[in-house]
């Protein structure tokens, strides 16, 4: 008796140990695929404002707040733009001063609690930048995309697409450079953007199911008279252009692909989201696992990567060492072992997805030359 006792009380232990890690697991990999959109990321570090004068503001110092270029600044009731860091303003050693460029909405005050963006916009072309555009509602496998299509001269034609924690608006940073050289251009939402059908778990799969609205957008564009297509993504918007170039039955239209802080191995941004939270290292593998298990993200080959899957078009990436969030190193491998296709940029200073940001001059004359050919 007290040996089955003994048994039965062994067995429940293990059971209800069990369930917690699966709870566990649940809960960590949350920090990924449950990202909200139009947020920092949890790997953006919280900034305090302390004054704000005529075009500047005063942040506390911090590695983020010291970075080079230009940013958006948000807090719970406001959006602001920063410019570069000012040399020769009067301040205390734990603060420092940027260039208040605008604010946008709302008023920051001494004592908010503030973030960077790489949002620098907010609204659509027309709103924030004056630019003429149609709304479209692109038919997608699970529904309706809504979609900015702004016209151009050429025929060809890019779609651009954001990621991990970022809208539409994020595009708005590079549309006037893609407009001065006359592209059509497609800016799609896509499956889990607060305009566009639901997932049906309600969980990003990082690039491996939206990768197909995407390819709604190739169809719409090839369809309406796109000879070629330029795929643009940011984080798992680049995941989703991969995809879409090796998968699409009309990859042969797709000419060329610009991919921003690709996620090119979902464990290591699972990781370092779920990290960012506060989730003990020894959850991390938990994470993973049941990543794996609720959304099938096993990856080509082995878990976690993003291949080229054999596409040889021009691919141009920007990337940097201290992207936190989708390690750098793997585009270097991709570029390493595509010398003849793929051209990495390399941008320090700048975070997950703001490589425009660090430095918009230097970016937009790289985006410039790469689509030239293209046109």
């Amino acid at each position: 008796m007290r040996t089955a006792r003994a048994t039965a009380a062994a067995v429940t232990a293990v059971i209800g140990a069990g369930a917690a890690a699966v709870a566990a697991g649940r809960f960590a990999s949350d920090a990924a695929l449950r990202i909200p959109s139009g947020r920092p990321l949890p790997t953006e570090p919280g900034l305090t404002v302390h004054a704000t004068a005529a075009g500047q503001v005063t942040l506390t110092r911090d590695l983020a707040a010291l970075r080079p270029g230009r940013y958006g600044l948000v807090g719970e009731r406001f959006h602001a733009v920063v410019g570069p860091v000012l040399a020769g303003t009067s301040h205390s050693a734990d603060t420092v001063v940027r260039r208040l460029e605008r604010v946008t909405y709302g008023t920051p005050e001494p004592g908010d609690r503030a973030r960077f963006t790489p949002n620098v916009h907010v609204g659509d072309p027309a709103t924030a930048l004056g630019v003429d555009h149609t709304v479209l509602d692109v038919p997608g496998e699970l529904g309706p995309l809504p979609t900015w299509f702004v016209p151009g001269a050429r025929d060809t034609w890019v779609i651009a697409v954001h990621g991990l924690g970022a809208t539409r608006e994020l595009v708005l940073n590079v549309l006037d450079a893609l407009r001065r050289n006359q592209f059509p251009v497609l800016v799609p939402a896509y499956r889990g953007d607060p305009e566009a059908p639901r997932s049906p778990d309600g969980l990003n799969h990082l690039g491996e199911t939206e990768w197909r609205d995407l390819d709604a957008a190739l169809r719409h564009a090839v369809g309406s008279g796109a000879r070629k297509v330029v795929l643009y993504g940011w984080s798992t918007g680049a995941t989703m252009a991969l995809r879409t170039a090796a998968r699409s039955e009309l990859r042969e239209h797709v000419a060329g692909l610009l991919l921003d802080s690709p996620v090119l191995d979902w464990e290591s941004t699972l990781r370092a989201l779920a990290g960012a939270r506060r989730t003990p290292g020894v959850l991390l593998p938990l994470a993973v696992r049941a990543a794996q298990g609720r959304t099938g993200l096993y990856g080509d080959h082995r878990p976690g990567a993003v291949r080229l899957d054999g596409v040889a078009i021009p691919t141009q990436i920007f990337h940097g060492p201290d992207d936190t969030v989708a390690p750098w190193r793997f585009s270097r491998r991709l570029a390493a072992a595509h010398p003849n296709t793929v051209t990495l940029q390399t941008v320090r200073g700048a975070p997950h997805a703001a490589m425009w940001n660090a430095d918009p001059a230097a970016y937009e004359e790289s985006l410039r030359r790469f689509l030239v050919p293209l046109m």
